[in-house]
């Protein structure tokens, strides 16, 4: 499983990937106000820093608008992943810039047709709503399950990003299910490596060892 940032910060970027853990970038245009700085430069500072796609959201209506957007962004880098929303203007675009080369990550999934009408038109990876999904008592994680059984059966090369992941039940429940990627905000990664449990053991290993030391 692979596990991309959700975020926009570069120094979070920068911290999280000297772990070796993050595999890639998702992106928004919420996520990018956040930071206060230029879309285009942010994503090609982003894009220098992880060698693997850094998803880079389009904001037109219009399938042509996408298009257009899409081919300028995708000459930032050779990283960048198209983020497109999923609508039939969506669609039309997917199916435009797969055919172009360009790779595509369709966002705002939740229904399983939702998610194979994206993976039909083109779509590299398809962004299911896992916490959103919860906010409303649908089974985000039975959409999961679902979607990664349809790539299966008819070898679709679209992948999973199980997006709106919010604590680390989210993280490891799209694992078990097949999920090719979760994007986590850089919050939540410093949580994935926390226990009190973990902590307690090494004041006690510590104390231990002075212990030891001064006998």
């Amino acid at each position: 499983m692979k596990f991309f940032l959700d975020t926009a910060n570069v120094e979070a970027i920068k911290r999280i990937s000297e772990l070796g853990i993050a595999d890639g970038v998702t992106t928004n245009p919420t996520i990018i106000s956040r930071e206060g700085r230029d879309f285009e430069t942010v994503i090609k500072e982003i894009c220098s820093l992880i060698s693997g796609p850094v998803s880079a959201e389009v904001t037109g209506l219009t399938a042509s608008e996408m298009v257009e957007e899409a081919r300028v962004i995708a000459k930032w880098a050779d990283n960048i992943v198209i983020k497109i929303p999923m609508t039939e203007e969506g669609l039309k675009a997917v199916n435009i810039l797969s055919k172009e080369g360009i790779k595509t990550n369709v966002t705002l999934i939740f229904t399983v047709s939702q998610g194979l009408m994206a993976m039909k038109a083109g779509a590299t990876f398809i962004s299911p709503f896992i916490g959103r999904l919860e906010d409303i008592g649908t089974d985000a994680y039975r959409l999961i399950a679902d979607l990664r059984q349809i790539i299966d059966l008819y070898g679709f090369t679209t992948e999973i990003i199980a997006a709106s992941i919010r604590n680390s039940t989210h993280v490891e429940k799209v694992a078990k299910l097949g999920a090719h990627i979760a994007t986590i905000p850089d919050g939540l990664f410093t949580k994935l490596t926390q226990h009190p449990l973990t902590a307690a053991g090494i004041e006690t290993f510590l104390k231990d060892w002075e212990t030891f030391k001064n006998n």
